[in-house]
């Protein structure tokens, strides 16, 4: 080898390479959620990294081609490693929760990758001292103990995206679980939502044409989000974030004080807001609408929602289009066009009092109407006062006028605020009433009303307190289809609280959980198992649950059931035999083992890992 050659060996040094791999990965900064736990997690193992790596370098260089090769291999996985943070730091936030299992699979590859290359260090050839090693040895034992459990926000999340999801259902219920989504996803805001526009292009151009339905799926509630924050929809694919006319002129550069904040696209009616800020009068009264009161670009709360034409915007705008050739769009105005039956509202709510049984009836079948069909009503209707007799009439002995009364209020609570006015007006005892007494209709409102509301933490507490799990779990087993799923769902919501898990054992829930896992064409078996993976997290429910007949289902699933069916089947039956070995041999003996080994083998990525955790749980009870 030339003295050119020797000279590039002698510069290279393979631990500042590795080192510079695991500082960059330290720098990626924030991740999405909902793998951000577990980013952390990983970006913690990197650090614990670096002073091991600093002893690496007080060893005496030229490695040895083994050491050397090592090095090389532990870059590999660190860039593998890399790869995935970079994903989740910088993904489509919805193609990171949809595909959660998949990209928790790619974590494991992760940790088994590291920890092959920890297992396989030279210390001898490469002279590590005692201490060293032992750092090396802890690292390797850590990153093969890696594990990943769903905790309770992960199965949250997940319930909300089946419900999301799903076309049956032709009510706007679903509203406030788009809302809770896009809370828990911080797609909110205009900037985050344009951020995940461009990230979902660049998945959708990654894709090259494959998974289309997937990346249909991701765009319709990319659109549902925009909606909720007064952005209007796009069919991303087509439209860049950039304005179209900005296509059509590429040439001509806009004025970015010419652009509206919220749309990027050229004003044509410029309006102040209270915190100075400027926008488009029709987006910014869209954004009023879905009942924002903060400014959309500073975030900071607004004192009151009145606007201001910008007159000297719109003439500079006015001038540069006339000077530069520029054809504005047509004006919106908003005197031409009023949301129908607004200014009915105050009368409509003043004739729910009224004496007049015809009256109040097609008063509150109209309310129910309107507020159904845009935020701006359900906000108005509460603001004249119209939640007070509403809940009155719930307990009124028309069942026609409790049946609109009930399915008004659900239409109300989509609105956050009108949740918490509904529930201190003393609504859910009533709409529990209704639940236990009324019409078929009426008591699958009240049940998704409950689940409504019960999006806030305290009305959960305060459903379980006035006894609203029973009625819930009476229609989950005698209700009609629809009903069976208003059920669930709110079943689902309240068992997230601690107190009600044990309230829903109590009052009979694993009767038709299970009832519901013998009913393939209802489609409600996942839903089943998760509300079944949250009770048994309670001890009272593991006693309940667990019994002989309840394990040879989860065997049967795991034998016959969907790849998702096995998935869930097998993440209950590990939270089972992660807290009462007898589990394990009663699974055991209805033929568990060689469910587990196929499932180890073709599974899912989650319930390959489940089935790998429950077969080491068997070696261990056979050695005991």
């Amino acid at each position: 080898m030339g003295n050119d050659s020797d000279e590039s060996d002698e510069e290279y040094d393979p631990v500042e390479d590795v080192q510079r791999v695991i500082e960059s990965v330290v720098q990626i900064g924030d991740y999405r959620r909902p793998q951000r736990r577990e980013c952390h997690n990983l970006v913690r193992r990197f650090k614990l990294m670096l002073p091991i790596l600093e002893e690496l370098r007080d060893i005496p260089q030229p490695f040895t081609k083994n050491g050397v090769a090592w090095l090389v291999k532990f870059k590999e996985a660190l860039l593998y490693a890399k790869d995935l943070l970079q994903l989740c730091s910088q993904g489509s936030k919805i193609y990171l929760s949809l595909e959660t299992e998949t990209i928790m699979g790619t974590f494991q590859k992760v940790y088994e990758r590291l920890g092959q290359a920890f297992g396989a260090v030279p210390c001898e050839e490469l002279g590590i001292s005692d201490e060293v090693k032992e750092q090396l040895e802890l690292m390797h034992v850590q990153l093969k103990r890696a594990r990943r459990r769903t905790d309770t926000q992960d199965i949250e999340l997940a319930m909300d995206m089946m419900v999301v999801f799903s076309d049956e259902d032709d009510r706007n219920s679903d509203s406030a679980i788009i809302e809770r989504l896009a809370k828990k996803l911080e797609l909110h805001s205009v900037e985050e939502l344009n951020v995940e526009t461009v990230a979902i292009r660049q998945l959708a151009e990654e894709r090259k044409g494959q998974h289309i339905e997937s990346t249909k799926r991701i765009i319709k509630l990319l659109n549902k989000f925009k909606h909720v924050a007064g952005m209007p929809e796009t069919s991303v694919l087509d439209d860049p974030v950039a304005p179209k006319m900005l296509e059509r002129c590429t040439s001509l550069v806009i004025p970015h004080e010419f652009l509206c904040p919220i749309t990027l696209e050229i004003m044509t009616d410029p309006v102040i807001i209270a915190s100075g800020q400027t926008y488009e009068r029709e987006s910014i009264e869209r954004w009023f609408q879905a009942n924002h009161r903060t400014c959309p670009k500073t975030r900071q709360p607004l004192q009151h929602t009145s606007l201001a034409p910008n007159c000297a915007l719109r003439s500079l705008i006015e001038e540069w289009c006339e000077n530069n050739n520029f054809k504005l769009p047509k004006r919106y105005d908003s005197a031409q066009e009023s949301c129908p039956g607004k200014d009915e509202i105050p009368a409509l709510v003043e004739s729910l009092g009224s004496i007049h049984l015809e009256e109040q009836r097609k008063a509150v079948e109209k309310i129910r109407m309107l507020s159904k069909e845009n935020a701006e009503n359900r906000v108005l209707v509460a603001e004249r006062g119209g939640i007070p007799p509403l809940v009155q009439l719930l307990s009124y002995p028309d069942s026609k006028i409790q049946e609109h009364a009930v399915t008004a209020l659900l239409n109300l609570s989509i609105d956050e605020g009108n949740k918490r006015l509904i529930s201190s007006e003393g609504a859910i005892p009533a709409i529990i009433e209704v639940l236990e007494n009324g019409s078929c209709v009426a008591k699958e409102n009240s049940a998704a009303t409950l689940f409504s509301l019960s999006m806030i933490d305290e009305i959960k507490e305060i459903v379980g307190q006035s006894n609203g799990l029973p009625p819930l779990v009476n229609l989950l087993k005698n209700g009609t289809v629809r009903g069976k799923k208003d059920a669930i769902t709110a079943l689902f919501n309240l068992s997230l609280n601690h107190a009600n898990k044990g309230r829903a054992i109590r009052a009979g829930i694993v009767a038709p959980l299970l009832q519901l896992l013998k009913d393939v064409n209802l489609g409600l078996i996942d839903e089943a198992l998760s509300i079944l993976l949250l009770l048994v997290l309670n001890s009272e429910g593991r006693q309940e649950i667990g019994q002989l007949s309840f394990i040879e289902t989860l065997v049967q699933f795991m034998r016959e059931g969907s790849p998702k069916n096995k998935e869930c089947a097998a993440s209950v039956l590990l939270e089972l035999c992660l807290n009462n070995s007898s589990f394990i041999l009663a699974a055991l003996q209805f033929g568990v083992y060689e469910h587990l080994i196929e499932i180890k083998q073709n599974g899912t990525n989650r319930a390959q890992r489940k089935a790998m955790t429950i077969l080491e749980l068997v070696t261990k009870s056979e050695q005991i």
